[in-house]
């Protein structure tokens, strides 16, 4: 028997034979929502949600906690699912180069210290009113304005 590397048991992400899950957590503090600065591919430098793929065996629940512990050192509550978005990235002769089905779950935090972590350059935590500058994905944004407004009605 053979030991495989981690190369054969990590589904590529570039040019997937299928669509790759992950969860995006819409953490809410004090009406603030937190962004992260990506440091690594896909979209590198860019700000987002903090969030990432599935592991084999985990939950979703599960997997948005460990995301959020790794690259913003948070420890959280996490609430109910705010949406399921495509995010499909094409390359210039138009094939899907990453694709990504995300579950983003409204979370607050419980501990932790807020800092950058893993896969991340820089974390903030963004008035919502005021997120022009951060170029943020109209889909992310309507992310955002969905949990705020789950927030706001206290359902959590």
């Amino acid at each position: 028997m053979t030991e495989a590397s981690p190369s054969d048991v990590v589904p590529a992400r570039r040019y997937p034979a299928h669509p790759v899950v992950g969860v995006g957590a819409i953490v809410i503090d004090e009406g603030r929502v937190l962004l992260v600065r990506r440091a690594t591919e896909p979209q590198a430098g860019t700000w987002n949600l903090p969030g990432g793929r599935l592991e084999l065996g985990e939950t979703l629940a599960a997997a948005v906690a460990r995301e959020l512990r790794e690259e913003a050192g948070l420890d959280v509550e996490v609430g109910p699912p705010v949406d399921v978005v495509d995010r499909i990235v094409r390359d210039a002769d138009g094939r899907a180069e990453y694709h990504y089905v995300l579950v983003g779950f409204l979370c607050t935090p419980r501990g932790g210290s807020l800092r950058a972590g893993s896969d991340v350059s820089e974390v903030v935590l963004a008035d919502p009113t005021n997120l022009a500058p951060y170029r943020l994905a109209s889909e992310t944004c309507a992310v955002i304005n969905k949990a705020l407004d789950l927030w706001r009605t206290g359902t959590r």
